[in-house]
C-alpha cells in the first residue's frame, strides 16, 4: 500500500529500509524522500516504523535468550 503519495514511497518499501538498517525517521525521510511534500504519511509511516523496529527487537531477544 502506498504510504506517501507525493513519493510514490509504499508500506513495502519502508520495511525493506528497515531491514537495511534504517532506524529513524530522519534516515527514512532521507533516503526515500518521504514527508517531504504535504506530509501527511509521516504519522502512518512512523508506525510502519515502530512496528518494524519492535519486530526486530523481540526478534533479537528470542534469540539471545538463553535455553532453559
Amino acid at each position: 500500500m502506498y504510504v506517501c503519495l507525493c513519493k510514490a514511497v509504499t508500506d513495502k518499501a519502508i520495511k525493506q529500509k528497515v531491514a537495511e538498517g534504517v532506524s529513524t525517521m530522519r534516515e527514512l525521510k532521507m533516503c526515500t524522500g518521504l514527508g517531504s511534500q504535504c506530509g501527511k504519511c509521516t504519522c502512518q509511516a512512523q508506525q510502519i516504523l515502530n512496528c518494524e523496529l519492535a519486530q526486530i527487537s523481540a526478534t533479537h531477544f528470542a534469540l539471545a535468550k538463553p535455553a532453559a
